[in-house]
């Protein structure tokens, strides 16, 4: 079941209603803790829907997978904030240095407002509800625009947040890239958008006449560099996790695969092995997600048809019979070889299951071919040498890093995520969120007798010595 889209002429009375409450009365810390034991409950018993929901909106996604992608981490989230919630709340004293003595100062974390939450259709729920958590731990308000090519999961959020928060502290605004457009030119306190990097400069476009402050979570050609004296089968069953987990929908997904040559068909095989022990024959198919609609399937198909144009080896690790794969938008893991850097598959984020692996002879080579692409969101370097890995984090960038793994970072809330450049702007996650959604006031409080009191006019005699001295 999905629910009416938001007319465009509500969203700005909205968002007004929301600042109006907000400016009314700001969430106390103790009314903070309540709103997100009440979204935990209320997220504990709504899981089972949740699921149904997802994977109606994919044709079918791995029970699973959504346990993991979804469940466990807003969980993870909300228990993560309300266990330092006091600790990130409480000001915090400052020195204010000899000259101001005895003034005494602080920083105070306060809430910017209201939030403007855009969140995505890979992980529609997790990247929705991950960011309101930072937002309402960190005393604002919230409005969310959810993916309108995930209709029935965003159906669902409004229903939950519905049940859980008064209409003028948490909304939800449903609809396609008109609503979007619209909302994201709304005047937030702080947008948030996570996305694809071309849609995520449009956001920025829209937010700038109002002046919001804007956290980007993009994406870009996440790397995984694959050194000598890692094993290859470790190797493959890591970044097989890191490319086919919820068919590789994932902004932090491997998105290629740089091996050195003497090992590139062994670790084909190994990949292969993975591939059968994981998913079999894909008969059922019941672990392996399908690609979410038909324009993206259609999008991923005209990349392979683009790598088999340019003489590339097109590798699918497990038959498929094609009519059964446009029915069901099930697209197999499948390697493409060595393709070129000007080939679709090298000039864009993939977002699906397809790997690129391509050979390198040495790990400078590897470490250009890296560094000749945009900044990615994730990196993952493979090695069990302090040094090598050392060596590539020295001269790549990217927004985190898991070595000797793929995808984990995002999941330890007390590691911020977010991107570096075109593949983002900002954090996320745990204190970085909570930072995220407030700002810093500072609080200078005077004395009631105070040296400063003598830097007045008229500036002669010991008052012009004084301030000579100090200025020196």
């Amino acid at each position: 079941m999905t629910g009416p889209d938001t007319p465009i002429a509500e969203l700005r009375p909205t968002c007004d209603r929301l600042r109006g409450a907000w400016q009314a009365q700001r969430p106390s810390l103790m009314q903070r803790r309540d709103d997100l034991r009440r979204l935990r409950d209320a997220f504990r018993a709504g899981v089972p829907a949740m699921d149904a929901a997802i994977r109606a909106d994919f044709g079918h996604r791995s029970t699973h997978e959504n346990l993991l992608s979804e469940a466990m981490v807003v969980r993870s989230e909300i228990d993560h904030a309300l266990h330092h919630l006091d600790a990130w709340a409480r000001p915090r004293r400052v020195g204010v240095g000899w000259k101001f003595w005895p003034a005494r100062a602080e920083l105070r974390t306060v809430p910017v407002g209201v939030v403007g939450i855009i969140s995505p259709w890979n992980y529609p729920v997790n990247l929705a509800l991950v960011p309101l958590v930072s937002a309402i731990a960190a005393g604002n308000h919230a409005y969310l625009k959810p993916s309108e090519h995930t209709p029935r999961t965003s159906a669902w959020l409004r229903a939950l947040l519905g049940d859980v928060f008064p209409a003028d502290r948490v909304a939800v605004a449903l609809g396609g890239t008109d609503v979007g457009a619209a909302f994201a030119a709304l005047p937030f306190d702080h947008l948030l958008f996570t996305g694809s990097t071309a849609t995520g400069r449009k956001v920025l476009a829209a937010a700038a006449p109002n002046l919001t402050p804007v956290t980007l979570e993009l994406g870009g050609k996440a790397p995984a560099i694959v050194a000598p004296d890692f094993p290859v089968d470790a190797a493959a069953a890591r970044i097989a996790t890191g490319k086919w987990f919820n068919a590789g929908q994932t902004c932090i997904g491997v998105d290629y695969a740089l091996v050195d040559a003497a090992r590139r068909d062994a670790f084909v095989e190994a990949l292969r092995a993975v591939v059968r022990e994981r998913y079999g024959d894909l008969a059922r198919a019941d672990d392996y997600t399908r690609i979410v609609n038909d324009a993206q399937f259609a999008r991923l198909s005209a990349y392979l048809d683009d790598a088999r144009a340019r003489g590339c080896t097109v590798l699918p690790l497990v038959a498929i019979d094609d009519a059964r794969a446009r029915r069901e938008r099930l697209l197999p893991p499948t390697l493409v070889f060595d393709p070129p850097d000007d080939s679709a598959l090298m000039q864009h984020e993939i977002f699906g299951p397809i790997l690129p692996v391509k050979r390198y002879r040495t790990l400078d080579e590897a470490i250009a071919q890296v560094t000749a692409h945009d900044p990615p969101l994730a990196l993952y370097p493979f090695s069990h040498d302090a040094a090598t890995v050392e060596r590539i984090l020295a001269r790549t960038s990217a927004g985190g890093v898991t070595v000797n793994d793929t995808l984990w970072h995002f999941g330890v809330q007390a590691l911020p995520f977010g991107g570096i450049g075109p593949s983002g702007m900002g954090a996320l996650h745990g204190k970085a969120g909570f930072d995220t959604f407030s700002r810093q006031l500072p609080v200078l409080r005077q004395a009631r007798r105070a040296a400063t009191d003598a830097f007045a006019p008229p500036y002669r005699g010991k008052v012009d010595r004084l301030i000579r001295w100090l200025a020196r």
